[in-house]
């Protein structure tokens, strides 16, 4: 099983994901701001005038039908509200989390080149030892 996430994180362009992060995480900031800006859409339902005579019923059909289609429209807002704020969310991770990688590969550079010279050291430290 660690194999296949081995080959995985392997063929990840990590190159383009730390260059693009920034890019991601002020589009989703972005969205946010132009959906977060927007009220819920919420128009009030005016009531069916009574003269219509015989077609008050099919008048009623269909303003039960928009303000069915009313309350949809609010619930898709909300969705939409709430998988932007998610979307945001991940994308300001997602930047945390390149930060971390890209100082956690400095890090191990300047570890490899301790053990380097520590290596290089105790290699002519054995060769003058047993000269």
């Amino acid at each position: 099983m660690a194999i296949g996430w081995l080959t995985v994180l392997k063929l990840v362009p990590w190159g383009d994901v730390i260059e693009n992060a920034p890019k991601v995480a002020n589009g989703a900031k972005k969205l946010w701001q132009n959906v977060g800006k927007k009220p819920v859409p919420v128009t009030p339902i005016k009531p069916a005038p009574t003269t219509l005579g015989s077609e008050s019923p099919a008048v009623a059909a269909l303003q039960a039908q928009v303000s069915e289609l009313q309350v949809a429209v609010a619930d898709l807002h909300q969705q939409m509200l709430a998988s932007s704020e998610l979307i945001q969310s991940l994308a300001d991770q997602n930047a945390q989390l390149v930060k971390r990688v890209e100082v956690n590969r400095l890090r191990v550079i300047r570890l490899a080149a301790w053990v380097l010279v520590v290596t290089v050291l105790l290699v002519i430290g054995q060769s003058s030892f047993f000269a």
